[in-house]
């Protein structure tokens, strides 16, 4: 009964695309948080700069993961 309760549930398409989502933004969000943290100590920049740079990813994050989902999508049909 537990097992037939975990296949449903990762049979789930709103369930497999909230774990793609959450496993992307885990090691997308450490990557730039760690990349600005090394641009904001080690160079002569401006604080605003870093925050340009944190703005620019969170636009860039959407777009590559739409079309992350697009080509995933694409690839089960």
């Amino acid at each position: 009964m537990v097992n037939s309760k975990l296949e449903r549930l990762l049979e789930n398409p709103l369930f497999k695309s909230f774990l793609f989502y959450s496993i992307f933004r885990a090691f997308y969000g450490t990557a730039i948080l760690l990349v600005t943290w090394l641009f904001a100590t080690n160079t002569d920049s401006p604080l605003w700069v870093s925050i340009a740079f944190l703005l620019f990813s969170m636009v860039f994050s959407r777009i590559l993961l739409k079309k992350l989902k697009n080509k995933a999508a694409n690839k089960e049909l």
